[in-house]
């Protein structure tokens, strides 16, 4: 009985990566000879290696190439003032209005407060989304927020100790001033909690209420020149570092 594998079993790698837009089939080829390419964890150098794009684990150089997929991955920078829902009975702006032109049925993972501005992810990915929101992949989350009042050394120890909240404590990963001036303070804070209105209620928490907040970026991906309210796909170096975080 014959062992040849035929395209239902994979598809060649160099041609894997061609549709992966990662290079050419023959610079694909110098790709794996040189040894730069990897495989569920394993160098490959022979060029008659199949893959199944959909579920094999490739990177080229150490970075991960996300497979061609029917699925979608969006970032938007969700203006303040925007509802996050995909419809509300209320009339008010909210996420569907910014996606009413895309084919997919889109859903948005996680959420940011009517008044906070900043980065949202959408898919149509279920299981990409469910992992994503899941507190155990612990993704970073960095914000910038305006504060009330000038921001003593003392307090941002305090944002990395840990403070309590009435639903247990938070703490940041990452905090520091971005600018001052009388009265106001501008602070950059990373984190990985998810809870509802987390970085107000820190702030509300250490005396300095947040007067304008804004979500810069969501793990690898950046805020970037992506202008209020404007719309992108995920980059296949973002969507693959953010499979990599999830464990997809």
């Amino acid at each position: 009985m014959s062992t040849e594998m035929t395209d239902q079993d994979g598809i060649r790698l160099q041609k894997a990566l061609a549709q992966a837009g990662v290079a050419s089939r023959r610079n694909a080829e110098l790709l794996i000879e040189q040894g730069r390419v990897e495989v569920d964890g394993a160098v490959v150098t022979e060029f008659g290696t199949r893959v199944d794009p959909a579920v094999s684990v490739i990177r080229v150089d150490g970075e991960r190439i996300p497979p061609t997929t029917a699925h979608a991955y969006l970032v938007l920078n969700k203006p303040r003032g925007v509802v996050t829902t995909m419809s509300d009975p209320q009339g008010r702006p909210c996420i569907a209005d910014f996606v009413q032109d895309r084919p997919e049925r889109l859903f948005h993972i996680g959420r940011l407060d009517t008044d906070t501005e900043g980065l949202l992810l959408l898919t149509n990915h279920g299981e990409f989304a469910h992992r994503l929101a899941h507190p155990s992949y612990e993704v970073s989350k960095t914000y910038v927020a305006e504060v009330d009042g000038n921001v003593k050394p003392a307090v941002l120890r305090h944002l990395l100790d840990g403070v309590d909240l009435d639903d247990g404590p938070a703490q940041a990963d990452t905090v520091k001033v971005v600018s001052e001036v009388k009265g106001r303070t501008l602070i950059q804070i990373t984190l990985h909690e998810g809870r509802n209105r987390i970085v107000r209620r820190m702030f509300d928490a250490v005396g300095h209420p947040v007067k304008r907040l804004t979500r810069t970026a969501i793990g690898p991906v950046r805020r970037g020149n992506l202008h209020t309210g404007e719309l992108r796909d995920l980059d296949p170096k973002e969507l693959g570092q953010l499979l990599d975080l999830v464990d997809l």
